[in-house]
């Protein structure tokens, strides 16, 4: 196994929490460089690491197999593109793109390239959405008719990332959380055949938008995703209804703060949640209706770089594929589209 030498481009929150700790444990990777435009904080938990101070520097390192893109979502297609330029394997933080042109281009960038592309949709490996995938597929609910995913927050104050509360392209909760609510439904679900969005600022020091609820419109079905920053009480994060039963399930998954309070990845019970937050599938199974918790998932973000390893070493798919980057935008242009029009939007 030869390790693919990884570059990140920043080593902020995503740096240090989400990408930095599995490239750190993870046999096929060795973190070799990072982009710090003056404080050298990854050299200081990884003694071994290069710290460039440009990225022109960084993309020049011919060692340097692979780049994560994990700096503002304003700069996605900028630095990717300029990374794919450079001989460069990508990962991009979610989301992809602010646009679903320059999606398109940097997929065609990465087929002439012959360079893998990949977005880090990271909650696809969290235990609870793993456990709700689960159940949507075994079919213990029947024909699915409704869907609701919330992402919710309680916060009165404004992130200390002024470019998260700046307005501008790519700021927003749909942008924001609402990206991992998106590819969650495509996930569960597939491309709807239309988009309703209400999007709002509900925070009167907030001047993004801090509220959302996107409908997508399937033949037989409707789902909901909803996110805020003024709810103080949460409501399940997954709720589903179909023919035969429903299973809500909270939003449970520990691996962010294990992270945060860091805690290695290869640490034995990683992503296990607690037994209090189980789901409860209410259905009916060989004529009984059953009313149970049921087991969860393992959440593992790890499994993610598995995939990126077989990637590029072995020719297979990524795990998120740039096109599933690009569903996603699509959405999110839709909804913008639904909001700005008042009115359905057919994709």
């Amino acid at each position: 196994m030869t390790p693919i030498k990884t570059a990140l481009c920043s080593f902020g929150m995503s740096g240090w929490v989400f990408h930095a700790p599995f490239i750190n444990v993870h046999s096929g990777f060795t973190l070799h460089s990072v982009w710090e435009r003056s404080k050298q904080l990854a050299k200081q938990k990884y003694p071994e690491v290069i710290s460039y101070s440009s990225y022109e520097e960084l993309l020049e390192d011919k060692e340097i197999e692979l780049v994560v893109v994990n700096t503002p979502n304003y700069t996605h297609f900028e630095y990717a593109k300029k990374a794919l330029l450079a001989g460069k394997h990508v990962i991009v933080e979610k989301p992809f793109t602010i646009k679903s042109e320059e999606a398109n281009e940097l997929i065609q960038l990465a087929q002439l390239s012959g360079k893998m592309l990949s977005v880090f949709q990271s909650r696809r490996y969290d235990s609870d959405f793993k456990t709700v995938k689960r159940i949507a597929k075994e079919g213990s609910l029947g024909n699915i008719v409704e869907g609701e995913i919330h992402y919710d927050r309680y916060n009165e104050l404004l992130s200390p990332k002024l470019h998260k509360e700046t307005p501008g392209p790519g700021t927003g909760i749909l942008y924001d959380l609402g990206s991992h609510l998106v590819d969650q439904a495509l996930q569960l679900f597939g491309l709807p055949d239309a988009v309703f969005a209400d999007l709002s600022i509900i925070r009167p020091i907030s001047k993004v938008e801090d509220y959302m609820e996107v409908l997508l419109f399937y033949p037989n079905l409707r789902v909901r995703l909803k996110g805020s920053y003024l709810v103080r009480e949460l409501l399940p994060s997954y709720i589903l209804h179909g023919s035969k039963g429903s299973f809500i399930k909270s939003r449970a998954d520990i691996q962010e703060a294990r992270l945060q309070a860091s805690v290695s990845p290869d640490d034995p019970d990683w992503g296990l949640e607690p037994e209090s937050e189980k789901g409860l599938l209410h259905t009916e199974k060989d004529g009984k209706v059953i009313r149970e918790y049921v087991s969860t998932e393992r959440g593992n973000y790890l499994a993610y770089y598995d995939g990126i390893y077989e990637a590029i070493r072995n020719k297979k798919q990524p795990p998120v594929t740039a096109e599933d980057g690009l569903n996603v935008i699509r959405i999110i242009e839709a909804a913008y589209k639904s909001n700005n029009e008042k009115k359905v939007i057919t994709l």
